[in-house]
C-alpha cells in the first residue's frame, strides 16, 4: 500500500497521429513517436534515468497549475515564482488544410511571459530503442538537430541554442517557440507558423465540439472525454488504442502491467458506441474500414486485439527500464493477442451496425458490403460452442461465459437489422437463430440460488460484466434485473461507489484495484433499473476520480482513491458518456416511464 494517494499529474495532447503527456511541470514525460505504438522518445514515466526529458522548468521554487484550453486538447502549464510568472502552451497541430487535416509529427511549444523576469531552464534529450540510444545533438542555424534515432529529429526554436545544449539557465526577456519534429523538419516563419496553427487548431477542436451532440446534464465532463476519445483514434488506418501507455501498474507490487497501446475490438466498440451518441460517425467509418481489412485479409485470425495498422502479431516482451514508481516488469506488446475471446465477433457486428442502418451515415461507399456480416455470422456460428478465455482475459482457462454469449446475442440482433434493412433474408434467418441459441446459454450461466447470473456455464462466480446484462438490454424483467443487481452490488461493491471486476483469484493472485469501468457500468445499471437517484449519486461520486485535468486512468484503488493503470483509459471516458447520456434521458421523466 502507498504512503499517499497516487495520481496522475499531467495532461494529454496530440492530433490523431501521436500524443504528448505533460506534467504539471512542463516536462514531456511520455511521448511515443512516430505513432501510437512505437518507442519512447520521452518515457520518464516509465524510466526516469533512461526516458529521456523534455522540459521547461524555473530554477526557483515555484507553484504550477495546468489547465486545458476550453473545448481543445491545448494545453497550458502556468508557474509563478518570485521572479515572475509565465506559461507554458503545449499542443500538436491539427486542423484542416487544402481539403484535409494536417496533423504533422511536431510538438509545438510556447513559453510565454506573463510577469516578471522569470529565469529558467529548457531541457532536451530524446531518446530511441525504448531508452537505450540516446540521440546527439548538433547545433545548426536556428534549430538543435537530434541524431541516431530512426528519423531525424529536430528542434527548431528563438531561443538560445547553447543554453538549451548546455542545459544551463536563462532569464526570460520574451516570448519563446520551440517546435520539435520528426522527420520532415519546420522550414517556415518559426513565431508566425506557430501562432497561426495555434489558431487554427484550436478553431479545429472548438469547430469538432459544436458539432458533437451532448446532454443537457454533466455538459463539461462529457466534452473533455470526447476530445480524449478522439486522440485516441489513429486516424490513418482508423484503429483506435485502449490508451497511450505501457506498463503503468493496475496496482503497485502485481506485476500487473500491461501495454494498452494496441486497438482491442472490444474496446473499439463501446468507444465508437460513444462517438456515435456524440454524433461523430466519421471516425466509425475509418474503423469500419480497418475491421474491413482485417476481415477480408486471407491469413485474417479473428484475435481479440492488434496493432494500429492491423498487423497481427503483438509479441511480449520485458524491456531494462525500472518501471514507473519502480514497478516492473516494463512490457511491449500484449499476450492478449493469443487468447481466444469470442465476444470479438458480436462487437464487431455492433460496431459497424450504424454504417448500415442509421439515416445519416448511409450513402454509397460508406459502409462495406453486407457480405462482411454475413461473413462475421458464419465466424460466430462456427465458435458458438466452444469456450473461451472471457472478457478479462483469463490466461489458460476456458469457459462458456455469460458475457460472450451476450454479444453473440447483441450481435446476432443487429445482424438481423441490417438484414432487414437490406430484405437480406438469409442473413436474416441465420441472425434470428443465432440470438435464440445465444439466449438460451445466457440462461444456463443463471444460479438459482441466489438469483443472478455468473460469469459462465462452468463457474457460478459473480464478475461485473455481467452488469452488461442490463445494460445492453437482455434483462428486461425488471424484478430479475433488479436481483441481480443487488447480488452483483454485494459481491463486488468497494468504498466510494467502485466496483471490482471479480473478486476470485486468478493467475496473478487477489486483485487490489478496482476498474473505472465497471463502476459506469454500475451507475448505467441502477438508471436502467429506474434506481435513477441512486444512479446520479453513484455517478457523481465517480466523476471526483479523475487527475487534475479531468482525466481518467483504467483502475482506482478503493482504499485512497489513488489512480493506477494505464491512463487515459478509453474505457473509463467510454463509461462517463454514455452513463451521462442516461442520465439526462432518464432524470425528467414520469416514474411508470422509467
Amino acid at each position: 500500500m502507498t504512503t499517499s494517494k497516487h495520481l496522475y499529474p499531467f495532461g494529454i495532447i496530440g492530433n490523431c497521429s501521436f500524443m504528448s503527456y505533460i506534467d504539471n511541470s512542463a516536462n514531456v514525460v511520455w511521448q511515443c513517436w512516430p505513432h501510437f505504438d512505437s518507442s519512447f522518445i520521452f518515457g520518464s514515466l516509465v524510466d526516469t534515468n533512461k526516458g529521456g526529458n523534455f522540459s521547461i522548468t524555473p530554477t526557483e521554487e515555484f507553484t504550477s497549475k495546468q489547465q486545458y484550453q476550453e473545448n481543445t486538447n491545448v494545453l497550458e502549464t502556468i508557474f509563478e515564482s518570485n521572479s515572475g510568472t509565465f506559461k507554458v502552451i503545449d499542443f500538436a497541430p491539427r486542423f484542416e488544410n487544402y481539403e484535409r487535416v494536417h496533423k504533422p509529427i511536431a510538438l509545438y511549444r510556447k513559453v510565454e511571459i506573463i510577469s516578471g523576469s522569470p529565469r529558467i531552464k529548457i531541457v532536451c534529450r530524446p531518446v530511441g530503442k525504448y531508452g537505450e540510444v540516446q540521440a546527439e545533438c548538433h547545433e545548426g542555424s536556428n534549430s538543435l538537430n537530434y541524431s541516431g534515432l530512426k528519423e531525424k529529429v529536430r528542434l527548431t526554436t528563438n531561443a538560445s541554442l547553447t543554453k538549451i545544449m548546455n542545459e544551463q539557465d536563462f532569464v526570460l526577456t520574451e516570448d519563446t517557440y520551440l517546435v520539435l519534429t520528426w522527420g520532415q523538419p519546420l522550414e517556415a516563419p518559426l513565431k508566425r507558423t506557430f501562432e497561426d496553427f495555434l489558431v487554427r487548431t484550436k478553431e479545429y477542436w472548438r469547430g469538432w465540439v459544436r458539432r458533437t451532440s451532448i446532454p443537457s446534464i454533466y455538459q463539461d465532463e462529457v466534452i473533455r472525454s470526447a476530445l480524449l476519445l478522439k486522440l485516441h483514434q489513429f486516424e490513418d488506418t482508423g484503429a483506435i488504442i485502449a490508451s497511450g501507455t505501457t506498463s503503468l501498474p493496475e496496482y503497485p507490487g502485481t506485476e500487473r502491467n500491461w501495454d494498452y497501446r494496441y486497438c482491442w475490438i472490444r474496446d473499439s466498440y463501446f468507444t465508437l458506441t460513444a462517438l456515435i451518441r456524440l454524433g461523430h460517425f466519421q471516425e466509425a467509418e475509418k474503423y469500419a474500414n480497418w475491421i474491413q481489412n482485417i476481415v477480408e485479409d486471407e491469413n485474417c485470425t479473428f484475435q481479440p486485439v492488434y496493432k494500429i495498422d492491423g498487423s497481427a502479431d503483438l509479441t511480449e516482451k520485458t524491456l531494462p527500464l525500472s518501471g514507473h514508481q519502480g514497478n516492473k516488469p516494463v512490457r511491449i506488446g500484449n499476450g492478449a493477442y493469443t487468447q481466444k475471446q469470442y465476444d470479438v465477433f458480436g462487437q464487431m457486428i455492433l460496431a459497424l451496425e450504424p454504417l448500415y442502418t442509421d439515416s445519416r451515415v448511409r450513402k454509397a461507399g460508406a459502409r462495406p458490403k453486407i457480405e462482411l456480416i454475413h461473413h462475421i455470422i458464419d465466424q460466430i456460428d462456427g465458435v458458438f460452442d466452444k469456450p473461451d478465455s472471457g472478457i478479462w482475459e483469463y490466461r489458460g482457462k476456458f469457459q462458456r461465459h455469460a458475457c460472450s454469449y451476450l454479444f453473440h446475442w447483441a450481435g446476432a440482433l443487429a445482424a438481423k437489422k441490417i438484414a432487414h434493412q437490406y430484405n437480406d433474408k438469409s442473413l436474416e434467418e441465420k441472425a434470428a437463430k443465432l440470438s435464440q441459441r445465444a439466449a438460451h446459454e445466457i440462461e444456463k450461466c443463471f444460479d438459482h440460488e441466489i438469483g443472478a447470473y455468473g460469469m459462465s456455464q462452468e463457474n457460478k462466480n459473480l464478475n461485473a460484466s455481467e452488469f452488461l446484462l442490463i445494460t445492453m438490454k437482455y434483462l428486461r424483467n425488471p424484478e430479475r434485473g433488479k436481483n441481480h443487481l443487488e447480488a452483483l452490488e454485494k459481491e463486488l461493491k468497494a468504498a466510494g461507489d467502485l466496483i471490482f471486476r471479480y473478486r476470485e483469484h486468478d493467475d496473478f493472485g487477489e486483485t487490489h484495484a478496482t476498474f473505472l469501468i465497471c463502476s459506469f457500468w454500475y451507475a448505467e445499471a441502477l438508471a436502467d433499473l429506474g434506481q435513477v437517484e441512486k444512479s446520479k449519486e453513484v455517478f457523481e461520486s465517480l466523476l471526483s476520480k479523475s487527475n487534475h485535468v479531468g482525466i481518467y486512468s483504467e483502475d482506482i484503488c478503493p482504499e485512497d482513491f489513488s489512480q493506477w493503470g494505464n491512463i487515459a483509459q478509453t474505457y473509463s471516458h467510454v463509461g462517463l458518456i454514455i452513463t451521462a447520456f442516461k442520465l439526462d434521458r432518464k432524470i425528467d421523466l414520469p416514474s411508470f416511464m422509467l
